[in-house]
């Protein structure tokens, strides 16, 4: 049986052929790296310690021994240890082949499409966030203990990044409302074990939710001092095509208190109807109608009592994306290693929502 180790069962691991045979290939890593090399040059000899009859001998064994247990504790110990991997594509198979043994996890996607990274970017940043408060919702309870201490690693990640930059903070704060709100209803039913872990890191993670919400509460944003062209300077008509390009409604309500101008712009009936138009169908508006004082139709009033019943359509600046062809999620501009002869034709952009339905089993 090729490429036989101390547990045949263990899937996705990369094998290099040497002279003495295949041996498998450990994630890079420079500290670890660094490690090897000290103990490697340590296994070749032998130390001893004491004098007379109380000397005690390590050999080779003892060294590889002790080289295994510092990587274990190395990734254990290590908050940044899901960013190791080179390719940010993760292969989706549901059940067990003659090539792959077991099933691709949430875990595993977190490590392998670099979601750490992905908050950096401001064209995934909504995306990622919206994935973490989907999972919030409906997914806690089947991550694993890998899958938990990445999420919540992201998680510090992104309010760390909000704090410093104060980038979107309404967003996170939807996200850590809904995490807290889930986390109180599951820590209720600890007898039950609907949560994997001991229930105390459950309820730290808790109070740690809570001191971020207090903590992007009191956030106070940067008064910036610019003595060139502002965006009041702007004329009316280019203010205009700007709320005309906004999808969410809370953004068009916001950018209106901050001037008079922007505040009569954005209270225009044809800016929301619009925008009702670009999320709703015609058939769930007759179902909602909301006419004011003067008989016409509220169209800012009919998009808030809409989005009560139906999904909006979600928009963001870069997505994960899946290969028909390859059964590989990747992100577009990373790739994947295609072996299709139209790429193009195979990919299918991924939301998050279908994210999360790719790993449920």
């Amino acid at each position: 049986m090729p490429f036989l180790g101390q547990d045949w069962r263990s899937p996705g691991w990369r094998w290099v052929k040497t002279e003495d045979g295949w041996k498998r290939c450990e994630p890079f890593s420079p500290a670890l790296e660094d490690e090897n090399n000290q103990l490697n040059d340590i296994s070749h000899t032998v130390i001893i310690t004491g004098d007379g009859e109380d000397e005690e001998i390590y050999g080779t064994e003892d060294c590889e021994f002790a080289a295994k247990k510092r990587k274990k504790d190395h990734f254990r110990n290590n908050t940044d240890s899901q960013c190791f991997y080179r390719e940010k594509w993760i292969y989706v198979h549901k059940e067990s082949t003659k090539e792959r043994h077991g099933y691709c996890t949430l875990g595993e996607a977190f490590n392998r499409l670099d979601f750490s990274s992905a908050i950096q970017d401001i064209r995934r940043f909504n995306y990622v966030v919206k994935l973490l408060q989907l999972i919030a919702k409906s997914q806690l309870t089947s991550l694993s203990g890998a899958a938990q201490k990445n999420y919540f690693n992201i998680l510090d990640k992104i309010v760390r990044k909000v704090m410093e930059d104060q980038y979107n903070p309404r967003l996170i704060k939807d996200l850590l409302q809904d995490l807290s709100s889930t986390l109180c209803i599951l820590i209720r039913g600890v007898g039950k074990s609907v949560l994997v872990g001991n229930i105390n890191i459950w309820i730290c993670r808790l109070e740690t939710i809570l001191l971020w919400q207090q903590q992007l509460k009191n956030l106070q944003m940067n008064k910036q001092v610019n003595n060139g062209l502002t965006l009041s300077d702007l004329p009316l008509h280019m203010l205009n095509n700007i709320l005309y390009r906004f999808s969410d409604g809370w953004d068009i309500i916001t950018l209106g208190q901050v001037t008079p101008t922007l505040y009569m712009l954005s209270e225009d009936r044809q800016l929301w109807k619009k925008l009702c138009q670009y999320h709703f169908a015609e058939k769930q508006f007759c179902r909602h109608l909301i006419l004011s004082e003067k008989g016409h139709i509220d169209w800012k009033l009919m998009y808030f009592a809409l989005q009560k019943y139906y999904p909006i359509k979600e928009q963001y600046g870069d997505t994960l994306h899946f290969c028909r062809h390859c059964s590989i999620l990747f992100w577009k501009d990373t790739g994947h290693p295609c072996t299709a002869s139209d790429p193009n034709t195979c990919l299918m952009p991924v939301s998050p929502q279908h994210f999360i339905d790719l790993f449920k089993f």
